[in-house]
């Protein structure tokens, strides 16, 4: 194109041409080329071959324009085409799990130390390998953390779960948090089955006027704390409190053990349909409610005074559970001093038997002993704490696996999908 193109405002050889010239040109005598721009040979071309419309006659159909190459989001550029959105909800074939696995590219997955199973039993829900990361600690009890591959541009997502050490493991988090992040991850998103620091949610009245004054609100600050670091997404199960997901400023998904919980129930209590489901405190008067509705049977709480942390002072009983299976609920448990005077004041008002179930199993301190001479049928924790030593020193202690959980919702995170189903069904 000698001096640009007259449909874009500069004139063409063709345009230029006199009527004569053109004419010749389109009865085959002339020799000249009109210009180069396909979108201008398109526009000055006769509308019909012989120049004039005949009877049944129509305009010749347009080049279509050659395809622009595929390009790849990882390669950038030339490549193999990328996968459509419908390749993403394709079914994996040979599938070991009803639930489909499905296909997710650009999505790395990491673990931390805090539960290396839990992480694993995601991954192979998944159908991904754990990605390479290298932990250890300096002499001087520094945490180091090597990123042993590359996350530029991917969807990272990092299982840590605030147990065992806890200020070690949430340094830790904070730490692979931000390496990714300053790799150019595309996001990050830390799955925290257990959220540390999460009792610590208000200043409590406990003790006298001038300390309740100066209490922190530590659940505030690790939320200051995840963001600072660099995580864009966070992915949590029954937060101590719901209303920490507000010390956010980024989007914080808070699953339920509870879909688990009346499955389990469902299958392990052959007297589920005249069992009653009690609160050991009133806090937790919304949890066993929810779940006494989706049973279909009745609910009683316990009302208990402390006079400091971990001690309680006393217990009052407000329900019937005569002659009834009694299914303790609540959403952790650490020393066990409530569950298990919860325990005693339910038998000694009748009930024939006591379960308890809970989210997340901390058992510190004198917990195991406790529960051992307690007169519990079992106690059932999910999976969010690693369960296994104290299994071996106490047969009561059952574990649900709650990793199905996870991977879904980090599956439909990925996909871009809702996962407001997980509140009320277990995936397959």
């Amino acid at each position: 194109m000698a001096a640009g193109c007259l449909e874009r405002g500069t004139g063409c050889t063709w345009a230029r041409r006199g009527k004569k010239e053109r004419e010749k040109e389109k009865e085959g005598e002339g020799d000249a080329a009109p210009c180069s721009s396909r979108l201008c040979r398109a526009r000055h071309r006769p509308p019909f071959p012989s120049g004039r419309p005949s009877a049944g006659e129509r305009p010749p159909a347009l080049p279509a324009p050659p395809p622009a190459p595929p390009r790849s989001r990882r390669q950038g550029g030339g490549g193999p085409a990328a996968p459509s959105r419908a390749a993403y909800l394709t079914p994996r074939r040979g599938s070991p799990h009803s639930l489909s696995l499905l296909a997710m590219p650009n999505i790395v997955l990491f673990s931390g130390s805090s539960h290396h199973d839990l992480s694993q039993r995601v991954a192979d829900r998944l159908g991904l390998e754990l990605g390479k990361v290298v932990t250890k600690k300096f002499s001087n009890q520094e945490t180091s953390v090597e990123i042993g591959e590359s996350v530029r541009g991917e969807d990272v997502y990092i299982i840590q779960s605030g147990c065992g050490e806890i200020n070690d493991n949430l340094m830790e988090l904070l730490i692979m948090i931000n390496a990714c992040k300053i790799a150019s991850s595309s996001r990050v998103t830390a799955v925290i089955p257990c959220f540390p620091y999460a009792r610590q949610d208000k200043k409590d009245k406990k003790g006298s006027v001038e300390r309740w004054s100066r209490a922190p609100i530590s659940a505030k600050l690790v939320a200051n704390m995840l963001s600072v670091a660099g995580a864009d997404h966070i992915i949590t199960m029954d937060l101590h409190a719901s209303q920490i997901q507000g010390f956010f400023d980024i989007p914080v998904d808070n699953l339920y053990a509870e879909p688990a919980v009346l499955q389990w129930i469902k299958e392990n209590i052959l007297e589920w349909r005249n069992c009653i489901i009690v609160s050991p405190d009133a806090g937790g008067a919304k949890r066993v409610t929810s779940i006494a509705d989706r049973l279909n049977v009745e609910f009683a709480l316990i009302h208990k005074e402390r006079k400091k942390a971990n001690e309680v002072d006393r217990m009052v009983l407000v329900g019937d559970v005569k002659d009834r299976v009694a299914i303790l609920v609540d959403d952790m448990a650490d020393t066990c001093g409530t569950i298990c005077h919860a325990a005693e004041k339910l038998v000694s008002a009748g009930a024939t038997k006591v379960y308890a179930i809970l989210t997340h199993g901390i058992f510190s301190g004198p917990a195991i002993s406790r529960i051992n001479n307690a007169s519990f049928e079992a106690v059932v924790v999910t999976n969010t704490i690693p369960q296994e030593e104290k299994m071996k020193h106490c047969p009561k202690i059952q574990f649900i696996d709650i990793s199905m959980i996870l991977a879904e919702a980090i599956r439909r995170t990925h996909n871009g999908e809702s996962v407001s189903y997980l509140f009320s069904h277990v995936p397959l």
